[in-house]
Parts: C-alpha cells; structure tokens; sequence
C-alpha cells in the first residue's frame, strides 16, 4: 500500500521536539510523502507555544518542497467532557485538529470517564482525527470509541511511535490488537501516523504497518494511501490542492 502522508509531526515549537518546520517539511519531501502536516502542541502542554502561534498559518506556504502543508494543532483533551485547550475562534483558523489525552493535561479516570473524553472531542466538528488512543494509563472502552468515531466521521490513529519499544504509553500494540479489531466491525476509518519529534521519523510508520499486516486490517479503511480517501475528514485540503 502506497502510504503518502504523515499528518501527525511536531516541530521546535512543542518545546521537545528538534527541528524546524521547514526542516520537517523537506524531509517529508525527500521521502516522497505528497501530504505533510504539522501539528505542534496545544498551550496546556508544558513547554509548547503560546496559543498566538496559531493565529498566522496564513503566512506559511501550503506547498513546501513540491508537496502539500497542512497546519493543525494537537490539542489536549482536558476534561471527561473532552473539551479542549484552544478555544473555538482559533481552532476554526487550523487546517485540522488531532485531539490526544497526555498525562500533564489531564486527570486520569474511570474506564467510563475517559471514554467519554475521547467521545466529546469527536463530537466536535473541529476534531478530525484522535491522537495515539493506546496508552495503558488512560484505559478506555475501544468498542464505543470505535462506534463513536464512525458516527462522528473522525479518524482514529495508529501512532507509530507509541509502537516503539522503549514509549511510555505502554501496552500500546495490546491495546491496538483490540481497537483496531472492532474498527473492523464498525467500518471506522483509521490514519496512521508518526508523531515525530524529529526529521528522520518523518514518515515512518513501519512499526504501525507491522500490526496493519498482522491484524490483516482492510486497507480499504485507511486513508494513508489517498489524498481523496483523506479529503472527507478534513475538508480544508481540498484549498490547497
């Protein structure tokens, strides 16, 4: 499968990650990725930008190196109502949004209360894709997250990098065995993604691809191969094709 896109990086603006945006965007480019996506941290997450930082993406090129920019955030999920940490009138500027629950931003729940946390921000019309929904410190109800993603037509993620041995989400490819299993029975669409903190884990999704095939999941259900697959989710690509 022909996998042409990485909508989940993160550059010197996050506070922990290590190059620039036009850095990110060259190395997309030079591994023949044809969509590539930057998605700094929220305010909430200590370290990250001011909530300004998000205000002028009309500066930056939406194309970079011979492929397509897209701008986003990733924001944190903060409450059991899933509500966000940048405030309506500045999501509405971000091309997309990928909603993630990260330990800093957020108190942990019951299996109940963290599912609905990822319920609420799906609910949201901003929220696009939900970030690496795999971590064994936030336990969520994977049957209703999946049902709840295919009503509210949002993408779930396969996170790369929770996949690597030495992530602190841990259990990460346990807890996908069972996502992406009832993402099958639903019909819910997933993207997978690096969310890369540095250059050279720009499009690397080998880890995710690994569980894609031995899962046997459809890839008619994963958009990474098609910029037309993608356009039903975020409908602000279709401006800059």
């Amino acid at each position: 499968m022909n996998d042409i896109m990485d909508l989940h990086t993160h550059t010197i603006a996050s506070g922990h990650a290590y190059n620039t945006l036009y850095e990110m965007a060259k190395s997309a480019s030079e591994k023949g990725l044809a969509l590539f996506g930057s998605t700094d941290h929220a305010p909430k997450m200590p370290g990250t930008c001011h909530e300004f930082y998000f205000i002028n993406f009309k500066v930056i090129p939406r194309k970079l190196y011979g492929i397509n920019i897209l701008m986003g955030a990733e924001l944190n999920i903060i409450d059991y109502k899933g509500r966000v940490d940048l405030r309506r009138g500045l999501l509405e500027r971000l091309d997309y949004g990928i909603a993630s629950i990260h330990e800093p931003c957020y108190k942990n729940g019951t299996v109940a209360q963290n599912t609905s946390a990822y319920v609420g921000a799906m609910e949201n019309p901003l929220i696009h894709i939900i970030g690496h929904p795999d971590d064994s410190r936030f336990p969520v109800d994977y049957d209703t997250l999946a049902a709840a993603a295919a009503e509210n037509h949002t993408l779930l993620e396969v996170n790369a990098s929770s996949l690597h041995p030495n992530s602190v989400r841990g259990n990460a490819r346990e807890k996908y065995v069972t996502l992406l299993e009832r993402c099958k029975h639903y019909k819910t669409n997933i993207i997978l993604n690096s969310d890369a903190h540095v250059e050279a884990d720009v499009g690397n999704h080998k880890r995710a691809w690994d569980l894609i095939e031995e899962v046997n999941f459809p890839k008619e259900l994963i958009v990474n191969d098609s910029i037309d697959k993608l356009l039903p989710f975020i409908p602000k690509l279709e401006a800059y094709l």
